[in-house]
């Protein structure tokens, strides 16, 4: 009875095993489509005045690749970012970076400080993107 009981547990455990390593896969595989797509938008970045400065990829279990851009805010203004967010509309990628710039920069200008140098954005891709936005250089990271 011992030795069934055993047999049973090696058997799930296996399954799982297995069930694991194809979730694993799968997102791996799913991270690196989302990687290729945004090489595809940084060129597009650069075009509107956001420069790379540092790219790095990292290989793991949960593979990801970050960028850093920079810019200066001269090419922002509000209204400049209002246009750009309706030229890039129909491309998800373009549309969350310029809106989520937009947004850093109008809750920034709630706080009644002066822009720092430099505009930063740092984008990771990975299997839920994300992007940071920085006005003035990062202290902490």
């Amino acid at each position: 009875m011992i030795d069934k009981f055993k047999r049973a547990i090696q058997d799930a455990s296996e399954v799982l095993r297995e069930q694991a390593a194809n979730l694993g896969e799968g997102a791996k595989e799913k991270t690196y489509q989302l990687i290729e797509e945004w090489l595809q938008v940084f060129p597009k970045l650069e075009i509107y005045g956001l420069e790379i400065t540092s790219f790095s990829l990292a290989v793991a279990l949960s593979p990801a690749l970050e960028v850093e851009l920079k810019g200066s805010h001269e090419k922002f203004s509000k209204e400049r970012l209002d246009e750009i967010v309706h030229e890039v509309r129909k491309s998800p990628a373009l549309s969350s970076v310029f809106t989520t710039i937009r947004t850093t920069y109008s809750l920034h200008r709630r706080t009644y400080a002066s822009l720092s140098d430099p505009l930063i954005v740092r984008i990771r891709i990975r299997l839920s993107p994300e992007i940071k936005v920085y006005i003035g250089k990062p202290v902490i990271e």
